[in-house]
């Protein structure tokens, strides 16, 4: 037999052998003591027939139960209960073949009663003390200094994650900070909660304290930032575990150690959706993602593969992207009928192949240049990509009778300054219009910055500050709405569902987040310190940049839906006929390269655009209604 499979098969024959010994000294031990009170005791047989027809039956229980599955190096409670429900069968299945044998005239009741307690303790008693040695060995040996960590949140991430910790000789967990004042005093796995969160700068230095462990997965932004301050406050390295939606999502395990990130800070309530009812939607229906390589629609991918649908196609015009997000899925999801397709969506021939095969009876339309100061330059290709694509999408979702259309649009689409919210907003008009005159349902959807998307300015400010800075704002003041990609993926999928046709949702993004404090922060959880290590530099607003964004026109007169996240904006009719008109002239534009004309087919759509005294007079609208 090969060495190394010896060496495989070894520990494991150790047990069994182990097992096989503690039962025939469980059930020789109990027979000699019970007839040990008899008037006229019996020899017992060490090895007879008897024994060998005890040991046979017990063993096939053991492997029956699968009592050798678990290993005596990580041995719990719950391989506790699978030794006492081995052994009470096991005196069953003894009882049973002993009947058969000599119908249990050498067995006194007594001992089918008493082996399996005796054999419980046998048989548990040297896996709880090998793990014990496993846990402790390293105190009794040369090591090391370890680590010394204080542990944010005393609840069971924290328990789970302390008993982790001190499996590893790079960690020694000194205590636990918990606002709990009823667990002050107590002691979790050995280690004491020593007070309250607020008291963490002192506690940090009278433990002398080499890092801070932020054990609190289900804490919302408020209670986050509030940790993340006080752990700055010492001057310590600190880490943090996933949240709890990265742990369900697959995206982390639970006990992970991980450096804060700005998505932890940015974090908000965890968004309650009727699942029921984007199932009953969704599930067993052909689905259509276009843009489903880029950072919105690779998400909305992963999302809708979950929900049960009978096939998804993927068109997006990056090879790279298609190529990575139909890896991910066939990883994942090995049963869905997935079908990737390479081409640009504004390609009437393409677009018509893909209907033509896939029948999608959901489109979610995530293809965009998004760019705004490279698009400010480029109205050609912003003007074909953003309107002319849309349209190209939404008419072959009407010739074949797709059931639903989700255009995925921005906020910079409301009182736009910036080509690229401007072609957005045409291709919103485009939807909301052609909604009244086709069976498909026409439904946009409407949210601001993505955390960690392609291009944002976070991914922007993380490589700044990894090559030394300086971290570049365009202004002092300059605000924006932030969400998460999962998140306003979530949120689409539920527009989807309350949408009838024709409507504009915008989706709750919260409060603005001033991008100076976003800057300052992440320098901060770099371990930076502003000014002295990174230099923060205002270079102005960039051409088509708004100082601060909106969700609404102040003439859509937004009301609330079902859903507490998501509100409905009322659409701002047009004349179909001057749409197409102009729609017409752009298309021929677009052939001849002509942006002159594409700007003016703009203002002519958008006097908002064309005049941004208008969008001003809105905006100064918006703050009146307000207060």
């Amino acid at each position: 037999m090969p060495r190394k499979l010896v060496a495989a098969i070894h520990p494991r024959l150790a047990v069994v052998g182990n097992d096989m010994l503690m039962v025939w000294l469980a059930w020789t031990a109990v027979s000699m003591m019970r007839w040990s009170l008899a008037p006229n005791p019996s020899p017992v047989a060490l090895f007879g027939t008897e024994v060998w027809l005890v040991l046979g039956a017990q063993g096939a229980i053991f492997w029956w139960t699968g009592l050798y599955k678990g290993l005596w190096r990580f041995a719990s409670l719950p391989d506790l209960w699978n030794i006492a429900k081995a052994a009470v069968l096991g005196a069953l299945a003894i009882a049973m073949t002993l009947a058969i044998y000599n119908r249990l005239e050498t067995v006194p009741r007594t001992v089918l009663v008493v082996y399996p307690l005796v054999l419980s303790v046998l048989l548990g008693t040297p896996r709880l003390l090998y793990r014990y040695w496993k846990d402790s060995r390293l105190d009794f040996v040369a090591r090391a200094p370890s680590q010394r960590v204080l542990v944010l949140g005393a609840g069971k991430a924290g328990e789970a994650l302390v008993r982790d910790l001190r499996r590893e000789n790079r960690y020694s967990p000194v205590g636990f900070l918990d606002d709990n004042t009823q667990l002050r005093g107590a002691r979790v796995h050995g280690v004491p909660v020593l007070g309250t969160l607020d008291q963490l700068p002192q506690l940090a230095r009278e433990t002398a304290a080499e890092m801070l462990v932020i054990a609190m997965p289900a804490a919302n932004k408020t209670q986050m930032r509030r940790a993340v301050d006080l752990c700055e406050e010492t001057g310590v390295p600190f880490r943090t575990v996933p949240r709890l939606e990265d742990v369900v999502a697959g995206r982390s395990s639970f006990n992970e150690l991980k450096e804060v990130a700005i998505e932890d800070l940015l974090g908000r309530e965890p968004v309650q959706l009727d699942w029921t009812a984007i199932r009953t939607r969704l599930a067993g229906r052909r689905v259509l993602v276009t843009g489903g390589g880029g950072s919105i629609g690779s998400e909305l991918c992963r999302q809708v593969a979950r929900l049960g649908v009978e096939s998804l196609s993927v068109l997006d015009q990056s090879e790279y992207n298609l190529y990575t997000i139909e890896q991910e899925l066939r990883r994942d999801h090995p049963d869905l009928l997935l079908n990737a397709w390479l081409g640009h969506c504004g390609d009437p021939v393409a677009c018509e192949r893909v209907f033509a095969e896939a029948h999608p009876e959901v489109v979610f339309h995530a293809a965009a240049y998004k760019h705004v100061p490279m698009l400010q330059g480029q109205v050609r290709e912003a003007f074909r990509n953003n309107v002319l694509g849309t349209r190209v999408v939404a008419e072959a979702a009407d010739r074949h009778g797709t059931d639903c259309f989700v255009l995925i649009s921005t906020d910079k689409a409301v009182n736009p300054t910036s080509v690229m919210g401007a072609c957005k907003r045409v291709a919103e008009l485009f939807c909301q219009n052609f909604a009244q005159t086709s069976h498909t349902r026409f439904i946009t959807v409407r949210f601001g910055n993505v955390l960690d998307s392609a291009g944002s300015v976070v991914p922007r400010f993380r490589e700044q500050i990894r090559n030394g800075g300086p971290v570049t704002v365009t202004h002092p003041e300059i605000t924006r709405y932030f969400m998460t990609i999962p998140e306003a993926c979530q949120l689409i999928l539920q527009a989807a569902v309350l949408g009838n046709g024709g409507e504009i949702f915008a989706l709750d993004m919260g409060e603005p987040l001033r991008i100076r404090d976003l800057a300052e922060q992440m320098i901060r959880l770099a371990g930076k310190h502003e000014g002295s290590d990174i230099a923060i530099v205002y270079t102005g607003l960039r051409p088509g940049e708004k100082l601060f964004e909106e969700l609404f026109h102040p003439l859509e007169r937004y009301t609330d839906t079902a859903h507490a996240k998501i509100f409905l904006a009322q659409p701002r009719a047009m004349a179909w006929s001057l749409l197409i008109a102009q729609l017409g002239k752009a298309e021929a534009a677009v052939r001849e390269f002509d942006e002159v004309a594409l700007r003016a087919i703009l203002d002519h759509l958008l006097p908002e655009f064309a005049n941004p005294d208008i969008a001003t007079d809105n905006v100064i609208a918006i703050k009146k209604d307000i207060a």
